[in-house]
């Protein structure tokens, strides 16, 4: 059996060595062996903090609040301020956290936009 961690992106027991990266066989995800080795490795990049609006960091699980009207694009539905998102997911990217809310489904947020309840 392989002592080779598995991808941090797909969690796939399939990665392999190139240099100082380690490749994830399915989805070609790359990753630093440093970042494995210490410990670090949470699924983020290593060492970023996810902040809100207000600077409190934010985590996997937590409930934000809007705190300004957002479109949604490709509709004519408005997020308005103040809705309450429960069970947040922090993801790497430009928005940066993946939720639910009532009324509109599955929605993408820029951490920005939010703060912690």
């Amino acid at each position: 059996m392989s002592s080779l961690p598995k991808c941090p992106a797909c969690s796939s027991e399939y990665s392999y060595e190139d240099g100082a990266m380690y490749v994830c066989a399915e989805c070609a995800h790359e990753w630093p062996k440093t970042a494995a080795e210490d410990g670090e490795e949470d699924g983020h990049e290593a060492g970023r903090a996810f902040r809100d609006a207000n600077g409190n960091v934010l985590e996997d699980g937590d409930s934000v609040t809007v705190i300004k009207d957002l479109k949604v694009k490709g509709s004519s539905l408005v997020v308005k301020v103040g809705t309450k998102v429960r069970n947040i997911r922090l993801v790497d990217g430009d928005h940066d956290i993946d939720c639910k809310i009532d009324g509109i489904g599955a929605m993408k947020l820029k951490s920005a936009f939010v703060k912690k309840s």
